[in-house]
């Protein structure tokens, strides 16, 4: 399941489309959670608070690569092609509702940038967040 996953992503068209009108803005996650979630932020001008724990791994990810290093890659893999949003809290009960499987992992505060919040609340952000397109060459 996790290559044919990888090969074949199914993009989330019919969550895209429950989502208009609702989200305040959502794209794929194609260069990690965190970097994406940091493109969020910047286009927004918001920063966003992303807790750990609260991560959806699956578990043929866990069996394979053991907890710690599945939250590794989900959190900077890339690839994955489905949908990062934010949206009002009143609209989260009518999507749950309406059977769309969202996941909610954080919360956008005042400020800037990205942020990753271990079980304690302490910043646990770690230096690489995903793919860097414009990154300079070693």
């Amino acid at each position: 399941p996790l290559l044919a996953h990888y090969w074949s992503p199914q993009p989330q068209l019919g969550l895209g489309q429950a989502l208009r009108g609702k989200a305040t803005s959502a794209m794929d996650i194609s260069d990690g959670l965190l970097a994406d979630c940091g493109h969020i932020a910047l286009a927004s001008k918001v920063a966003i608070e992303v807790e750990r724990e609260r991560l959806p791994l699956s578990q043929s990810l866990v069996d394979f690569l053991g907890h710690a290093d599945a939250q590794v890659a989900a959190l900077s893999g890339g690839d994955d092609y489905v949908l990062a949003f934010t949206l009002p809290s009143v609209e989260l009960p009518l999507l749950l509702a309406d059977g769309w499987p969202i996941h909610v992992i954080g919360r956008v505060v005042t400020g800037q940038g990205v942020t990753l919040l271990d079980a304690d609340g302490k910043d646990i952000t770690p230096q690489t967040r995903g793919y860097q397109h414009f990154r300079e060459s070693p």
